[in-house]
């Protein structure tokens, strides 16, 4: 026998008792024992008989061929490592959402005492992730609505590890901040605000930007459909409205990822990128958000798998007065925006 066949089959026999006695007990996993049991019990086999190979060639049409073996051998191995990119892949994916948790919890934790008392008798509350957008939010915080259709609106600004002066202008305007520790990203921050509105049972939840380019004086009408009990999930569309600020590369790209959307989910939006959306909270409680970034393609994808109402209403789209967009170039923005409608949607 070969050094490598000795070899083989001492990882084999390894790999079998290491699968028994790790997936056994409270650490039972199916998928993990079949997986790692038939990869060592293979092992095993093709180390003690070379010659099984030859059953594998043959199904694979490989006999004839000169080494046909070691090609079926190759594939066998490409399949596995496919395998374990899924595997590992996977357990990095649960260990990122366990890492969001935390954060999350963090940045409650710190502000829950000033929160219980600043959302007390507020319904609806306007969620805005800000990443050092403080020049901006001294014009756009005064102009925010106290109250629509006879309920008390509360502001909670989500400070996104900012290094500028966010936290004092929010202060000084007599709203509220919550800040993450260190910056997530939109996604990031949105599931922070969705978690605190969800813990102090608000009826409504409303996104916008820090940026200036949402008007407070639309607030009324996205949350109307809600309040009528005619949806869920109400979007503000710049197709339906007007906008002021995209380029031509940036309306055909919203165009062509909108309607990947809608072939996908069998809907008929207009405007899959808006982050300026209203939210019936007790049916946020459906959905389970993971994206840093591009979050307003999860949210519809995840919406729709959820069964909820989801409606759009014309909105403006103002200029930034200050600072410049984090979007990045027009291109990276949407291939980077492709690939999460597939990864959401995939999932």
């Amino acid at each position: 026998m070969s050094t490598l066949r000795i070899i083989g089959l001492i990882i084999g026999v390894l790999g079998l008792f290491l699968t028994f006695k790790i997936y056994r007990g409270p650490r039972w996993k199916r998928g993990n024992f079949v997986f790692f049991g038939l990869f060592s019990l293979s092992l095993l086999i093709v180390s003690i008989n070379p010659n099984a190979l030859n059953t594998v060639a043959e199904i694979l049409k490989l006999e004839q061929r000169q080494r046909g073996r070691i090609l079926a051998l190759l594939i066998g191995s490409n399949i596995l490592l496919w395998f374990l990119i899924l595997y590992f892949k996977n357990r990095l994916d649960e260990q990122k959402y366990q890492f969001d948790l935390l954060l999350r919890n963090l940045g409650h934790a710190e502000s829950k005492q000033a929160l219980e008392e600043y959302l007390k008798g507020k319904e609806i509350v306007v969620i805005i992730p800000s990443y050092n957008e403080a020049e901006n939010l001294k014009e756009l915080l005064p102009k925010m609505p106290q109250h629509i259709h006879g309920k008390k609106i509360g502001v909670l600004v989500i400070d996104d590890g900012s290094t500028d002066d966010t936290g004092n202008v929010v202060e000084k305007t007599g709203y509220m901040s919550v800040r993450n520790i260190i910056n997530r990203g939109q996604g990031g921050a949105s599931r922070l605000g969705y978690d605190i509105l969800l813990h102090y049972n608000m009826e409504i939840g409303i996104t916008m930007d820090a940026d200036g380019q949402h008007s407070p004086d639309e607030i009324e009408i996205l949350s109307a459909p809600i309040l009528e009990n005619k949806c869920d999930l109400v979007i503000g569309s710049r197709v339906l409205g007007k906008s002021t600020q995209n380029t031509l590369l940036r309306n055909l790209g919203i165009s062509l990822l909108t309607k990947i959307i809608n072939m996908l989910l069998g809907l008929k939006l207009t405007d899959c990128s808006s982050g300026f959306k209203a939210f019936n909270m007790d049916k946020m409680k459906k959905l389970r958000l993971t994206e840093d970034q591009f979050q307003s393609a999860e949210v519809i994808i995840e919406a729709a798998k959820a069964g909820l109402r989801i409606k759009e209403v014309p909105i403006t789209i103002m200029k930034r007065k200050y600072g410049k967009s984090k979007k990045g170039k027009d291109w990276k923005y949407g291939l980077l925006f492709a690939k999460t409608i597939l990864k959401s949607w995939w999932r």
